[in-house]
């Protein structure tokens, strides 16, 4: 009856309080924050465990309790085996209890996860916006003609430097061509000179030279025979 007392004087009295009540509503409505609810499980994760443990003790004791009594005291090993029992049933329900804080915290930082995504990406996007606003697409085409039509004339000025036709046209190339075929043969024929033999330039002497000599020898002999007999 004091419980419900309580709650219709607390109604009453929230007339008096309206714009309080109302700005506290209205934050409740929105509720807390990713980080608040991820805090709160942690924090209940936490105290879930450390009971965990502590009724995993409960249970080995209880369980020491049974083995010792055994047949001596059957009332007391009884009482500490049905007080297991009530422990591994608390056991397995904040194993269950565990296992749904911790999907729901999986997936509390997942959704915080991808609403942080989204901000950058939204971030990111207005930002993108903003820089295409700056361009003018006008300005754009004007440089795009500009660039091409330079490159343009980069290429005839690069065509135009390495054309050999502009050099040397005014010359016949057959006539060149049988020039240096004449060339050629010079050379040729002078290479040739200089392997042959060469031949004598002055003539051979005569028969009837060598026979007058040979007779004006024969004479001379004969005269210092003489002299040499007398």
């Amino acid at each position: 009856m004091n419980k419900i007392s309580n709650i219709f004087k607390s109604g009453s009295s929230s007339g008096s309080g309206s714009g309080s009540s109302r700005s506290r509503s209205h934050s409740r409505k929105q509720g807390p924050s990713p980080q608040e609810a991820l805090h709160r499980l942690r924090e209940t994760e936490e105290m879930l465990t450390k009971k965990q443990e502590f009724l995993e003790n409960r249970i080995q004791r209880e369980l020491e309790i049974a083995r010792r009594s055994g047949t001596k005291n059957k009332r007391v090993a009884l009482q500490a085996l049905k007080r297991k029992k009530r422990l591994e049933k608390q056991l397995t329900q904040i194993d269950g209890t565990l296992s749904t804080i911790e999907f729901q915290r999986e997936a509390l930082e997942n959704a915080n996860t991808n609403t942080e995504v989204l901000k950058s990406m939204g971030y990111a996007a207005k930002a993108i916006k903003a820089v295409h606003e700056r361009i003018d697409l006008d300005k754009i085409d004007e440089m795009m003609q500009d660039i091409t039509e330079q490159q343009e004339i980069a290429q005839e000025i690069s065509d135009a430097i390495s054309n050999p036709a502009a050099f040397g046209s005014e010359f016949d190339e057959d006539e060149l061509l049988a020039e240096l075929e004449e060339l050629e043969e010079e050379e040729l024929s002078k290479k040739m000179t200089k392997v042959l033999p060469r031949v004598p330039t002055t003539s051979l002497p005569s028969r009837q030279v060598k026979s007058r000599k040979k007779t004006s020898e024969e004479d001379d002999g004969m005269k210092h025979l003489k002299a040499w007999a007398s």
